[in-house]
């Protein structure tokens, strides 16, 4: 006879991750509701190995299991999908996070610090907290005491707030390392900014951690510079300057403007379509 759905607890193991930026996946992600995950004591151990294996958490052959994993590692890793599904997320959610991340199935994992985490550190609601796991998986397996905790104070130091709000933003923020962070102050510095300044810089457009200092920031900063002729008052008042293309929309702006000796604040030549750039500036 088969039991009632069984509710398996984690054993509590500190995780070892550091994490670190990570770009977005495309894949997409369940808003549908959740089925309830059929997990019966008496299930086989061939059942369940056949179950997991359909949601991609085992995979025979890969580094994560070498070997079958034995009953044991197996009930473990079920009270881990166990604990997900009781957060909010779909089989289909547990099956991406597992082609992500599969790490945090391993059966020594522990996942509930994060959840904790985001329960009482950030502040977040369940709903909040399953939007910024699907939006950046690896957060997952990032270590809370030394990354996740360390990064919410000093994001909160910048004055960065709404941290808990499910956007790719914040979920990538959030997984990104203090010294990461700190790179990108330390430029604005060096660019002239007092760290006052430059706290502001980052809170008004927190979207600069993301960017490369080497491909991004630099390039852009030597053409507003050196070519544009414009000084660091404008960029102050304008950051998200940076987000734009260098060589599709700022470079073809402003020769078009040269030509006509035309000089406009940087919100106005970049934030307008092309249509009606190019139809006022003939």
């Amino acid at each position: 006879m088969w039991l009632k759905e069984a509710m398996f607890l984690c054993s509590s193991i500190p995780t070892r991750k550091n994490c670190f930026f990570i770009s977005a996946t495309n894949i997409p992600f369940s808003s549908s509701p959740n089925p309830p995950l059929l997990l019966r004591f008496h299930t086989s151990h061939r059942e369940n190995l056949r179950y997991l294996k359909s949601l991609g958490i085992i995979k025979p052959g890969t580094k994560t299991y070498k070997t079958t994993p034995s009953p044991e590692s197996l009930s473990q890793i079920l009270s881990t999908v166990n604990f997900l599904n009781s957060q909010g997320f779909s089989q289909a959610d547990i099956s991406r996070i597992a082609l992500v991340c599969d790490h945090v199935f391993s059966p020594e994992f522990n996942v509930e610090s994060v959840f904790d985490f985001f329960k009482f550190d950030l502040g977040a609601t369940p709903e909040e907290t399953q939007g910024l796991i699907l939006r950046c998986p690896q957060i997952l397996e990032s270590n809370v005491p030394f990354c996740l905790r360390p990064t919410l104070l000093y994001l909160k130091e910048l004055d960065i707030g709404n941290l808990n709000l499910p956007t790719n933003l914040n979920a990538h923020l959030l997984n990104t390392r203090v010294d990461k962070l700190q790179e990108k102050v330390t430029f604005l510095q060096g660019i002239g900014y007092s760290y006052e300044e430059s706290a502001k810089f980052c809170a008004r457009f927190p979207a600069i951690f993301g960017y490369s200092i080497e491909h991004n920031l630099w390039p852009k900063y030597e053409y507003l510079v050196e070519d544009m002729k414009r000084d660091l008052e404008e960029l102050k008042l304008f950051p998200q300057y940076f987000a734009f293309s260098l060589r599709n929309r700022i470079v073809p702006r402003h020769l078009h403007l040269k030509e006509r000796n035309v000089i406009i604040p940087l919100k106005r030549m970049l934030l307008w379509s092309d249509q009606r750039f190019y139809a006022k500036w003939k």
